[in-house]
């Protein structure tokens, strides 16, 4: 990595690294640096608003209690008051008497003159001889099984808090629940005090961030949000994994937004259940001032960068064109013009280096001639040696045979009915007239397979069941080009070799296929197979500059036409194990062979 960076870099323009340099010393600095403080302030920003928020919800809470805790003290009262016992288990005979008991008993309108933090009272008592007048309801059969009724005759006096509709108006309030019991009259009272909703809506309208004050079933009792009172907390589009908390701080979406959640418990006194206040805060209209300061801090950083790279950009230039100068002349030279002369216009590296060019130009003037002469001589001695190498190889593998010999051969046994002879005949003529054609040029892969065919079969017919063969060939490289005779040696070899001396004949397998731009090739046999020792002369033959006696020729051919053609790194690799087999296999890339002539 560090080198490629290296390399990059040396392969930039002076004018570019200069603008580069720039960048990297003066301005990455600054970003860090910016992005730091940024981050911080945006990291303070929120941590002031958390804790702005909590003592809000503190100063919510107290204050709300406050408000509640008049209703809670008006139903103390109410509960130990002997004329209420009175007057809700006296059994009356007239409307007057019902009349002069409500008229005896004005502390109800007293408590809603007197506290502003309650809007009604009314007292549900089950007796047939009392007028519903607003403060003593019959309760209706609707009221007796409803859900906060029930649950404040299971209470066991304690209050019950919750969000009910009131039947005088029709309105929902936050209304105070406590049932009340009159021993000596073996009768109970249900005691309803409803809060006053615009003296909570006053207290949440003072707070800077979304406030709620909302009961046990999640109902909004009170918001200093426009249209949320009256809702529950999933009209709102509330996360369902914090609708249910009682009391902490969580990160959550609310209406799709990702904000911060302040929720306070508040249980007065006696209390059966109570309500949760609720701040919410957009977290990103909290960090809104800080992300305006980092736009502003990296338009200013834009800004000052641009017109620095402008100074750079002109400095850069004027430096550059000395270089450029002498790049062009450069150029000149490398394109064979060799009778030009720099202009020195200074002392400095640059002038150095324009004096040494003069001096190179003058030095590659007078070996040019000689160099290119002996490049020329080397380059046709080399290409003489490789023709006359390929020429002694192909007439190793090529003999010439009497094709039309064969071609009468075939003609007779094909009318004397003769067909198995005729057909191998055929397919020797074939591999003849193949063999004949093969020259300097590269043949497709599946020309030489079917050489490969032509040569199995014809052994086949002459081992017949103790010789058995697969051609395993990818259709995709079929077209490739390749070296003409260049599998069959090895399949001879495998058949030789491998399997002419094993009693129970064997199979010999060619695989060919397509990786990637690679052509490889297997000829693997289940023949007898080499110790060692063999394998390691076998290989050993492959490096010797002339063919000896005892050297296996196919093989040894084979391998140095690849290294001739396609370069030193490719050849025959071999694998070997005595009573196992044999393999041989070569991978040569696509297109290698187009400096084949």
């Amino acid at each position: 990595m560090f080198r490629f960076l290296i390399r990059s870099m040396n392969d930039m323009k002076l004018r570019t690294k200069l603008i580069l340099s720039c960048i990297v010393v003066v301005f990455v600095p600054v970003m860090m640096v910016g992005v730091f403080l940024t981050s911080e302030l945006r990291h303070m920003a929120l941590e002031n608003a958390l804790e702005q928020t909590a003592a809000n919800v503190e100063r919510v809470k107290k204050r709300t209690a406050e408000v509640i805790n008049v209703s809670n003290d008006i139903s103390y009262r109410m509960s130990n008051d002997s004329r209420l016992a009175g007057l809700a288990n006296g059994q009356y005979e007239t409307v007057y008497d019902v009349v002069k008991a409500y008229k005896d008993y004005p502390d109800i309108k007293e408590y809603i003159r007197l506290y502003k933090e309650i809007t009604n009272i009314r007292f549900y008592i089950n007796n047939k001889t009392l007028l519903n007048n607003w403060e003593f309801i019959q309760p209706t059969s609707a009221i007796i099984r409803s859900k906060w009724y029930q649950t404040a005759i299971n209470s066991s006096g304690l209050i019950g808090w919750n969000y009910i509709e009131d039947e005088r108006d029709h309105l929902p309030y936050l209304s105070l629940i406590r049932k009340i019991d009159f021993l000596n009259q073996h009768n109970i009272g249900i005691l309803v005090i409803n809060v006053n909703g615009r003296m909570l809506d006053s207290i949440l309208n003072q707070e800077t961030f979304e406030t709620m004050i909302v009961d046990e079933d999640n109902h909004i009792v009170s918001a200093n949000r426009p249209n949320r009172v009256g809702k529950t907390l999933a009209d709102i589009s509330f996360d369902p994994n914090v609708v249910d908390k009682q009391s902490g701080r969580f990160q959550a979406v609310v209406d799709g937004k990702s904000s911060q959640i302040q929720i306070e418990q508040l249980v007065p006194a006696s209390s059966l259940n109570g309500i949760r206040i609720i701040s919410v805060f957009s977290i990103d209209s909290i960090v809104k001032e800080a992300n305006q300061i980092i736009v502003l801090a990296l338009s200013v950083v834009a800004i000052s960068l641009v017109v620095a790279i402008g100074l750079i950009y002109g400095f850069a230039t004027f430096l550059s064109n000395r270089l450029l100068r002498l790049s062009k002349h450069i150029t000149k030279v490398a394109t064979g013009n060799l009778d030009i002369a720099l202009e020195i216009d200074g002392k400095d590296e640059i002038g150095q280096l324009s004096r040494q060019f003069n001096a190179m130009v003058v030095s590659i003037n007078e070996l040019l001639i000689e160099v290119q002469e002996s490049n020329k001589q080397k380059v046709q001695i080399q290409s003489k040696q490789n023709e006359i190498k390929f020429k002694m190889m192909a007439s190793q593998i090529n003999p010439h045979f009497l094709f039309n010999a064969l071609e009468s051969i075939r003609m007779k046994a094909h009318l004397k009915g003769e067909k198995e002879i005729s057909n191998v005949v055929r397919l020797l003529g074939k591999m003849m007239r193949k063999n004949l054609e093969a020259g300097n040029r590269t043949v497709m892969l599946r020309n030489e397979i079917d050489m490969v065919r032509c040569y199995l079969d014809i052994q086949k017919f002459r081992y017949e069941d103790r010789l058995m063969y697969e051609l395993l060939v990818d259709p995709a490289a079929d077209m490739a080009p390749i070296l003409p005779l260049i599998i069959q040696p090895l399949v001879e070899n495998a058949v030789i070799h491998g399997l002419e001396n094993r009693e129970e004949g064997g199979l010999v397998r060619v695989k060919a296929e397509l990786l990637g731009d690679m052509i490889h090739v297997e000829v693997i046999d289940n023949g007898e197979g080499m110790v060692r020792e063999r394998l390691e002369e076998v290989l050993q033959t492959f490096g010797d500059q002339e063919d000896g006696e005892g050297n296996r020729i196919g093989l040894r051919n084979v391998h140095m036409r690849l290294k001739l053609l396609y370069g030193s790194e490719y050849g025959l690799d071999i694998w070997s194990e005595p009573g196992i087999g044999t393999r041989v296999q070569f991978t040569i890339p696509i297109g290698g062979d187009s400096a084949y002539v």
